[in-house]
């Protein structure tokens, strides 16, 4: 394991600097949006946006690792991101923030379809479980840590959006430095979502699912914190809470998916977040169960993510596995795109979750 972990370091070293700008500008997207009055609806919009260039990363990013490799490709899907957050501060309004979130959601889902092809082809069917939780723990640390520097600044100013751009522009130095060697994989087009479907069907609709809870959860979070009265610091607290939960549960789960059948313990895993979410719903008021639950929730609905990664792909030849990354990826942010629509206006309709209920 250490072996394997020893070739790709400097991709997880990016992925964590990465994570560290763009968890920044989520949870910044809900306060600055809160503070210039965007309406939950608006917001909702701007969030699905990313999901939308998400769609289209997913479609052409395989084709870019064809021509360039892998490592150009992450340079410059990286580059691209960190000139789109810096520019939120200049303009203010919601029809230009959706654009620029487009452009940042087309980079991430790149950027995704990179490093998890480059992963894949560095494990095995008895790693991989292990490989991609150590990839899903690079991405939460970085998210947690985004939250830590939320609170250095004010969401009003220019300052926190500065300085996740230059996360952003830092993160594929690791990369670009390292003489680690890179994949040498013959990428085809994406895997169309009916052949995705036949070869696994959990993967593709478990990951379309979840694709809408977790855009849900990480788009929609500082809204609701927002609307229920927290405070900016016990906002970024909540947003934490979800990925800390992930942080220490999520190589637990991927060394136990080694080990037993993952389609059972994607199931019990699924109706431990669906509990956990219905107890966050009852306690919203009482502010440290909703950080339990929302610790117990993200524990459990981020490490599914690496679990329908590997059911989906033990099943693959190394030479299937990017273009089977590029069809999950499109199926996640498929799904991604209607859970903030709905949570949005579910929020605006009626009025936050039916409270007074």
């Amino acid at each position: 394991m250490i072996q394997v972990l020893s070739t790709v370091w400097a991709l997880l070293l990016g992925i964590v600097l990465l994570m560290l700008g763009n968890g920044m500008h989520f949870t910044l997207i809900g306060l600055r949006g809160g503070i210039e009055g965007f309406s939950s609806a608006e917001l909702a919009i701007i969030t699905s946006g990313y999901y939308v260039g998400f769609l289209s990363g997913a479609r052409f990013t395989p084709v870019l690792i064809r021509r360039v490799g892998h490592v150009r490709v992450f340079a410059a899907l990286g580059s691209f991101m960190s000139a789109g957050l810096i520019s939120f501060p200049l303009l203010t309004d919601p029809w230009a923030w959706t654009p620029i979130r487009l452009l940042i959601g087309f980079c991430m889902s790149g950027i995704y379809v990179a490093a998890e092809s480059w992963l894949n082809d560095s494990a095995t069917n008895d790693t991989r479980g292990k490989v991609l939780s150590a990839y899903m723990i690079a991405q939460t640390l970085g998210i947690i840590g985004a939250q830590g520097l939320l609170t250095l600044g004010d969401a009003s100013t220019s300052v926190l959006f500065i300085c996740a751009s230059i996360l952003v522009s830092v993160s594929f130095a690791p990369i670009l430095l390292s003489a680690a060697a890179v994949p040498a994989v013959q990428v085809a087009k994406p895997m169309p979502l009916l052949a995705l479907l036949k070869v696994s069907p959990l993967g593709a609709v478990g990951i379309f699912l979840l694709g809408s809870v977790y855009a849900t959860q990480s788009g929609m979070g500082a809204v609701f914190g927002s609307q229920i009265g927290l405070s900016a610091n016990s906002i970024a607290l909540f947003v934490a809470m979800l990925f800390a939960g992930a942080l220490v549960m999520q190589y637990p789960i991927g060394w136990l998916s080694d080990r037993v059948s993952r389609s059972k313990l994607i199931f019990w895993l699924s109706c431990i977040g669906g509990a956990s979410c219905g107890f966050g719903w009852m306690s919203q008021e009482a502010f440290w169960p909703l950080m339990a639950s929302a610790f117990f929730a993200g524990g459990v609905s981020t490490p599914l993510y690496a679990l329908f990664l590997a059911y989906t792909n033990d099943s693959l030849s190394p030479s299937e596995m990017p273009a089977a990354s590029g069809g999950l990826v499109f199926a996640f942010g498929v799904g991604a795109i209607s859970g903030p629509l709905l949570s949005g206006w579910f929020m605006q309709v009626f009025g936050l979750v039916l409270s007074g209920w």
